[in-house]
């Protein structure tokens, strides 16, 4: 209990963090769904690319793989936002402007209802983005501060609490709920 009184606090604390991740990541999807004209042989690539390495998993296989990736982006985004918190920021643009760009195609072909089923998974998985990404840009800020070995001790320090009883649980339960999706819907 103790552990998410300490994560509550500091939450709340750095909110901005938060903040400017979330704004940032709702700019890209609507830049992403509005003009889709970046970068679109890349992005098509990195599907087709995904497609063709999970088309043959089985349940187990690809939650294993949806977690390994969700995990790794979320724990380096959060980790690497040391240098400066320049990749936290890349990484939500990226992800941002991706969605949006897939959102565009899939409401094309499909309409807009497609994009209720991206709801149940995002409930999790999107929070756990921003919190991974806003404790990366935070982390990033000990270049400002007096004492950058005890900021970035205290701030790595808290951001490990967070990921391992907040980020990793939500991680988990988005990828099921993802997997299972992709299994009951195609």
């Amino acid at each position: 209990m103790n552990n998410y009184k300490k994560i509550w606090g500091y939450l709340k604390k750095n909110k901005i963090y938060f903040l400017i991740i979330l704004v940032l990541f709702i700019i890209s999807i609507l830049i992403g769904f509005l003009f889709p004209v970046f970068f679109v042989e890349f992005i098509k690539k990195f599907i087709l690319e995904l497609a063709d390495k999970t088309k043959n998993m089985n349940f187990f296989q690809l939650l294993i793989f949806i977690l390994e990736n969700n995990l790794t982006t979320a724990f380096f985004g959060m980790l690497l936002g040391v240098f400066f918190g320049i990749f936290p920021l890349l990484l939500v643009i990226f992800n941002g402007y991706v969605l949006g760009f897939v959102s565009n195609k899939t409401v094309g072909l499909l309409g807009f209802n497609v994009l209720f089923k991206l709801i149940p998974h995002g409930i999790f998985e999107l929070p756990a983005l921003v919190l991974s990404l806003g404790l990366g840009l935070k982390l990033g800020m000990f270049i400002f501060s007096k004492n950058k070995k005890k900021y970035l001790y205290e701030n790595f320090e808290n951001s490990l609490r967070i990921f391992i009883y907040v980020i990793l649980p939500l991680l988990i339960i988005a990828g099921i709920i993802e997997t299972g999706l992709i299994f009951v819907l195609g």
